[in-house]
């Protein structure tokens, strides 16, 4: 349990990246039929007439209470840096308390997947007509969180197991992955009882916890080939450092070296918090990827 300054520390951070007005996009598409499945596109505000395209993934435990509207001022931050902008949104879980919990349940299985992988496959066409200055070329995945999971899972979707529905044939068309807090890797995310066990709800409880893994657990799905860095608060008390690092050596093992960026006196938050430094510090990891 985090100590009543590491709480109340935690607490003033998240208060300051929710306190950002949401920025409305420049366009919206949808890659599907449902309210979620659509993408928000926010054109670059630099000079340059072709930008290096960022994909934002947001977090919120895969939960329902927490879509795509919270991480606009970020979007729009990395928007004013000079890169053009996809803020995909999906299906989260329901509203309903979880079992034995009091938060809405985490994830949809198998639609949260299901949306993450339809996005990224519609995102090249649909970015070419609504936001023409992106250079697909140069496209990063990022994102936050729950967000950071799934941006890890949509780069290893070819080295899923062969039975998978999303695996792909070949790897996709990144320069490489950023994912801030990411919950990273499944098993030690839920003994740390991570969100109140929200990978677990995610897999679909205990009775399918194991077996669901071997397709969502990033952890598994290595090596990708896909250049990966993970930036991570050392005093997160949300998803701790563990995961992260866990993760990191999971990749070493299957012979992948991915980065690893640790901020000292940086929680969960400030890593989309366009008034922290630690935003910064994200956007110069996207840019050694992109430019």
């Amino acid at each position: 349990m985090p100590d009543d300054a590491a709480a109340v520390r935690a607490a003033a951070e998240e208060e300051s990246a929710f306190s950002h007005p949401h920025v409305a996009p420049d366009a919206t598409a949808a890659y599907g039929d449902h309210p979620d499945q659509v993408i928000d596109f926010y054109v670059p505000r630099g000079d340059e007439t072709v930008a290096p395209l960022v994909v934002v993934l947001h977090g919120g435990a895969w939960r329902a209470p927490y879509d795509r509207g919270h991480i606009t001022p970020f979007a729009d931050f990395l928007a004013r840096r000079g890169f053009a902008v996809a803020n995909v949104e999906y299906r989260r879980g329901t509203t309903l308390p979880a079992q034995g919990g009091s938060a809405p349940v985490a994830g949809r299985w198998p639609d949260t997947f299901d949306d993450i992988a339809a996005a990224l496959d519609a995102l090249p066409a649909l970015a070419r007509e609504a936001l023409p200055q992106a250079d697909l070329r140069r496209t990063v995945l990022t994102g936050h969180s729950a967000g950071g999971h799934l941006a890890l899972w949509a780069a290893a979707r070819h080295v899923l197991p062969a039975d998978a529905a999303w695996r792909t044939s070949g790897p996709p068309m990144l320069r490489g992955v950023v994912a801030l807090a990411p919950i990273a890797d499944l098993d030690v995310a839920e003994k740390l009882a991570v969100c109140d066990h929200a990978a677990l709800q995610l897999l679909g409880g205990d009775d399918r916890f194991t077996d669901r893994r071997r397709y969502a657990d990033p952890a598994l799905l290595l090596p990708t080939g896909i250049a990966t860095t993970l930036v991570q608060g050392r005093t997160d008390i949300d998803v701790p450092q563990a995961v992260a690092e866990s993760y990191a050596d999971a990749a070493a093992k299957a012979g992948e070296v991915v980065g690893l960026t640790l901020l000292e006196d940086v929680g969960h938050f400030p890593l989309i918090d366009p008034a922290a430094d630690a935003c910064a510090v994200v956007a110069e990891e996207l840019a050694q990827l992109a430019w």
